[in-house]
C-alpha cells in the first residue's frame, strides 16, 4: 500500500466507526471495549483525538502528568475527552478526513491503529465494521515489525501465522491458521480471538499473558 491508500483506509475506517457510534445508546457507549479498563466512548475518543493532538508543549505536560507512562498518557487524554464530548460520532466525522499527525508518531501507526479499535468498539457490541483483508495485512506487517509497544515478532516467534484472506504469513513453527484481521488482533494483545483461530500452534500460546 502506499501513503495514498494508507490514508484512504484510515479516513474509511473513522468513517464506519462514526456510522456506528451514531447508532449507540448512552448505556452502549458506557460499555467495556476490549481494551482493558477503556469504555466504547474512552476507545472513540481516542481515535477522534489522533487528528486533534495537543502541541509539544501541552504534550509535555500530559507526560509529567502521566509520569511518564505512555499508556496512562493515552488513557487519560482519552477519558477526559470522551467525558466533555456530547456527541462522539460527531467528534469522530468532522476529523475523518484529517491527516494531521501527532509529533510522536507516523500514518503507519495511526493506520493500524485505527482498524484495530474499531473493532475493540465493534466486537463488544456485536457488531461489525468491515475492513479489506489487504489493508489488515499491511497493519499486521507493520505491528510484526515495530517493537514497541507489543513485541509481536517477540512474543509469537515459535509459533507459524498464516491468514486465510490475503498473503500474509510471519514467525515459524506450528501454525496458527485465521483471518487477517484476527491475527491483528492477535498480534496486538486481543487475546478474545483465540477461540476465532485454529491450529496446532494455540497450544503454545499463554492464555493468560498479554
Amino acid at each position: 500500500m502506499d501513503v495514498e491508500q494508507h490514508w484512504r483506509t484510515i479516513a474509511g475506517q473513522r468513517r464506519a466507526l462514526a456510522d456506528l457510534l451514531v447508532q449507540l445508546t448512552p448505556a452502549e457507549l458506557d460499555a467495556p471495549s476490549l481494551c482493558a479498563g477503556w469504555r466504547i466512548r474512552d476507545v472513540a475518543a481516542h481515535v477522534a483525538l489522533a487528528p486533534q493532538p495537543p502541541g509539544p508543549l501541552g504534550l509535555l505536560r500530559e507526560t509529567v502528568r502521566a509520569r511518564g507512562s505512555f499508556h496512562r498518557l493515552n488513557h487519560d487524554l482519552a477519558v477526559r475527552h470522551a467525558d466533555t464530548v456530547p456527541d462522539p460520532a460527531a467528534d469522530l466525522a468532522r476529523v475523518a478526513d484529517s491527516r494531521r499527525l501527532p509529533v510522536v508518531t507516523n500514518y503507519r501507526n495511526i493506520h493500524y491503529d485505527v482498524i484495530v479499535h474499531a473493532q475493540d468498539i465493534a466486537r463488544p457490541l456485536g457488531r461489525t465494521i468491515e475492513v479489506a483483508p489487504a489493508a489488515a495485512a499491511v497493519a499486521a506487517t507493520r505491528v510484526w515489525t515495530m517493537g514497541w509497544p507489543f513485541w509481536a515478532r517477540r512474543t509469537y516467534r515459535h509459533v507459524h501465522l498464516i491468514a486465510d484472506d490475503a498473503s500474509f504469513t510471519v514467525g515459524a513453527g506450528p501454525e496458527i491458521r485465521g483471518s487477517t484481521v484476527d491475527l491483528l488482533l492477535l498480534l496486538t494483545g486481543r487475546r478474545s480471538v483465540l477461540p476465532l483461530l485454529r491450529g496446532a500452534g494455540l497450544e503454545l500460546l499463554d492464555p493468560v499473558s498479554p
